[in-house]
């Protein structure tokens, strides 16, 4: 009479397939647990570089053509080390441009974040229109040079 059960040998062989299994699972989880941090940190230097663009855009006055810098406050960036740099400039205007006529203006800004010991950068631009102010100079357009 043939006895019921699995042979040693197919026990071997069905718990070898398991552990490779089980072992290429923890390497995708693993994987995927360290892709979702990456991201994690780039989703919050972009959330932090529409913010800083939208105060920028809200500053009535910034300075043409000069480079300003500074860093995020830890505790707005959710623990993320992340500075800026931002650079205003004409753009276009009509020619011979004086007080109150409009002008589009340019700032360009650039972020800096630390992303598991290296650091990344990302830059954006936004515009917006405004009257030139009677006291101040006629206008230069920016130049393309970089941040």
């Amino acid at each position: 009479m043939k006895e019921k059960g699995f042979s040693l040998l197919e026990v071997m062989v069905a718990t070898f397939i398991m552990a490779v299994a089980v072992v290429a699972l923890l390497s995708n989880l693993t994987t995927s647990l360290r892709n979702a941090s990456r991201l994690t940190d780039h989703d919050r230097a972009a959330l932090l570089a529409r913010h800083k663009m939208d105060e920028l855009l809200l500053i009535p006055r910034l300075p043409q053509g000069q480079v300003i810098e500074g860093q995020f406050d830890p505790s707005q960036s959710s623990g993320l080390q992340a500075n800026w740099r931002a650079r205003a400039g004409i753009f276009e205007f009509a020619p011979g441009a004086g007080p109150g006529a409009q002008i589009l203006e340019r700032v360009e800004l650039q972020i800096f974040f630390q992303n598991n010991g290296r650091t990344k950068s990302f830059s954006m631009e936004g515009f917006r229109k405004r009257n030139l102010l009677p006291d101040e100079p006629p206008p230069i357009p920016l130049n393309g040079a970089p941040l």
